[in-house]
């Protein structure tokens, strides 16, 4: 699948259990569920693999799950009765699918504040 953006194109494969994409800036390796479709993750892991050699993470996830997930706790009593959502290394996005995730981590590198919302990885 070979997708374009502005700037640049971006090439993404299933590498099972991983669907990697490749750009001009970094190599994405997400994780969606088992059958599930890219272009329609609402919450996913990605490990992001920049040029220069330094490995970063987060959890791509919709504004639309956040809002699931916290009613489904208001009724299960996890997070304080769905008061509240946090994740580690959370990036919040308004669209689903990996093509709109891939868009994300391409403006936040050229807008230089990639560094500064994903985490890095220790080597």
């Amino acid at each position: 699948m070979s997708h374009s953006t502005a700037p640049g194109t971006w090439d993404g494969t299933w590498d099972r259990p991983w669907y990697r994409v490749h750009t001009e800036q970094f190599e994405a390796a997400f994780l969606p569920g088992a059958g599930e479709d890219p272009e329609m993750v609402d919450n996913v892991d990605v490990f992001v693999d920049l040029k220069d050699g330094s490995k970063w993470s987060a959890t791509s996830i919709t504004l639309a799950q956040v809002e699931i997930l916290m009613k489904r706790w208001a009724a299960s009593g996890e997070a304080l009765g769905g008061r509240y959502f946090w994740v580690s290394d959370g990036l919040i996005v308004r669209d689903a699918g990996v093509s709109s995730m891939t868009r994300v981590l391409i403006g936040l590198i050229e807008n230089d504040e990639f560094t500064r919302i994903l985490q890095r990885l220790d080597d």
